[in-house]
């Protein structure tokens, strides 16, 4: 369980984020939603150790996150930040394989090389693994990315806008493998998404955490988080919520 206890984060002396607590429990996928500048990506990567709270902890099954050494939070946490910059020089294999390099420092061995194939197997990049990135489509290099994130094997994944600039069919398609691999079973991971996509957070997330202005609005199971009310309070515009073939929708009112 991820538990943030009275967190406050400050830029350049401003604070982006203001007394947050929250408890995070492991399994499935937390989806952190809200406006523009509301703070989930700060939130993200003061969870990931990577920005220094003002005041307040974040700790992971009792570790403090932003004291940590950075070998301890290789292990326990992959980060995956918006629009990861292309290296046309790698091949996709090469790109996923940087997912392991907490663990190996530059010596891969057996395990480093079961722990790649079995990324590629999962995003559904073998055909393309020895293609320099650069050829990739735009659905194929995100689903690259993210499978050098679940490379790096830790509990908890954490992916900052992976479906930015994505038509719909290559962001389902990502949603869809990070489902399967957060259900219960021997390689079941963690996943909190920042997402601005009300669809895909109403078809997919297990729970979500909605910020508003640095503060946090709600958190808590997706049926009692995306509703009409909230979702409308959340983003200062009328939204409804429909039911369409079984699933919720997420329309303006």
């Amino acid at each position: 369980m991820i538990e943030i206890d009275r967190l406050t984060v400050a830029h350049r002396g401003t604070p982006v984020l203001h007394d947050l607590s929250l408890r995070l429990p492991a399994g499935g996928i937390t989806a952190l939603i809200g406006p523009n500048g509301a703070g989930k990506s700060t939130l993200l990567h003061a969870i990931a150790g990577l920005v220094r709270p003002a005041a307040g902890t974040v700790r992971l099954d009792g570790t403090d996150i932003p004291t940590a050494p950075e070998p301890v939070r290789a292990r326990l946490l992959a980060l995956l930040s918006q629009s990861p910059a292309a290296l046309p020089r790698l091949s996709v294999r090469e790109l996923v394989g940087f997912g392991r390099w907490p663990h190996h420092h530059g010596r891969p061995g057996p395990a480093d090389h079961a722990a790649v194939a079995e990324a590629l197997a999962a995003f559904d990049l073998q055909a393309v693994a020895e293609q320099q990135v650069d050829t990739l489509s735009g659905g194929q290099y995100q689903r690259a990315a993210v499978a050098m994130a679940y490379a790096q094997s830790t509990p908890w994944m954490l992916l900052d806008e992976p479906l930015a600039a994505l038509d719909p069919r290559y962001a389902r398609d990502i949603m869809d493998r990070l489902h399967a691999l957060t259900r219960p079973g021997a390689t079941a991971r963690s996943v909190v998404i920042v997402l601005h996509d009300l669809a895909m957070a109403a078809r997919y997330a297990d729970r979500c955490v909605t910020l508003k202005n640095g503060r946090l609005h709600a958190a808590g199971p997706r049926t009692e988080t995306l509703t009409a009310t909230a979702l409308s309070r959340l983003y200062d515009t009328p939204l409804e919520v429909v039911r369409i073939g079984g699933r919720d929708v997420v329309l303006p009112a």
